[in-house]
C-alpha cells in the first residue's frame, strides 16, 4: 500500500498554474451562496401580475360568451314565434279554403234541394226518389250544410231577403210570416239568405194602442183625486 506524498497536488497545482483553494468544511455554506438565495428572482416578482391579466382576460371572454348567448336565444324565441304563427296563418288558410270549395259545391247543390222540399210538400216525395233525396240531404248535412228560416221569427236583413211585404195588426215588428225559400250557410258563412214574406205592424194600430192607454189612464187619475181628497172646483 503506497503513501500519498503530502503536498503533491500543490505541487500539481502550481505547475499547472492555478492558485490552490483553501479547504471549506462540507458543512459551512459559501460566501458566494448567500446573496444568490437572498435575492428574489425577476420570474417570481412578476408572477401576480400575470395571473391578474389572464383572469381578466377570462372574465372579458367569459362576458362575449354569454352576450353571444343571450343574442342566439333571443333568436332562436323569435323563430319560434314566427313558426307559430306561420302554422296558426296555414290552418286556417287551410278552413277557409275548405269551406269555400264546400261552398261553392253546395251552391251548386240548392236548387236541387229545393225541388226537394217541394216534392215533399206535395207528398211527391216517395219511392226510389225518397231514398235518393233523403242520402243527399244526409250528405250535405255532414259537409256542414245547415237550414235556417221559420215563421214567426223577427226579420234581419243579414240572413233574410224579403220577397214580400203586408201589413197585420198582431205583429209588434217586422216579423216572417212565410219561408217561401230556406236559406243555408255552412259555419258562420251565409250562402244564402232565406227568401221569405214579411209582416209589419199595421199603420196607425200603435197610435190607437196608446191613445187607448192615455185614455184609460186619464179616466183613472182623477178619481184616485177625488178618492185622496184632493181640491174641489170652487
Amino acid at each position: 500500500m503506497t503513501e500519498e506524498t503530502p503536498g503533491f497536488d500543490e505541487q500539481q497545482q502550481a505547475q499547472q498554474g492555478r492558485p490552490r483553494q483553501p479547504d471549506v468544511p462540507s458543512g459551512a455554506a459559501s460566501d458566494d451562496a448567500e446573496p444568490k438565495a437572498a435575492t428574489p428572482s425577476p420570474e417570481e416578482g412578476a408572477a401576480p401580475a400575470g395571473d391578474a391579466s389572464q383572469t381578466a382576460g377570462l372574465v372579458a371572454q367569459l362576458d362575449q360568451v354569454r352576450t353571444a348567448l343571450g343574442e342566439r336565444t333571443a333568436d332562436l324565441q323569435r323563430l319560434q314565434a314566427e313558426y307559430q304563427n306561420y302554422r296558426r296563418r296555414v290552418e286556417r288558410d287551410r278552413i277557409a279554403v275548405k269551406e269555400i270549395a264546400a261552398a261553392n259545391l253546395l251552391t251548386e247543390l240548392l236548387p236541387m234541394l229545393d225541388d226537394i222540399g217541394r216534392a215533399r210538400e206535395h207528398g211527391e216525395l216517395v219511392g226510389g226518389f225518397k231514398s235518393v233525396a233523403e242520402s243527399l240531404e244526409t250528405t250535405v248535412a255532414k259537409m256542414g250544410l245547415q237550414q235556417f228560416g221559420k215563421e214567426g221569427e223577427p226579420f234581419d236583413p243579414t240572413i233574410h231577403e224579403a220577397l214580400m211585404h203586408s201589413y197585420a195588426p198582431d205583429v209588434t215588428e217586422t216579423t216572417c210570416v212565410a219561408i217561401l225559400q230556406p236559406g243555408y250557410r255552412i259555419g258562420e258563412r251565409t250562402i244564402r239568405p232565406a227568401r221569405v214574406a214579411v209582416a209589419e205592424p199595421q199603420p196607425g194600430a200603435q197610435t190607437v194602442k196608446a191613445a187607448e192607454e192615455a185614455r184609460e189612464g186619464g179616466t183613472s187619475e182623477p178619481a184616485d183625486d177625488k178618492e185622496n181628497g184632493g181640491p174641489e172646483e170652487g
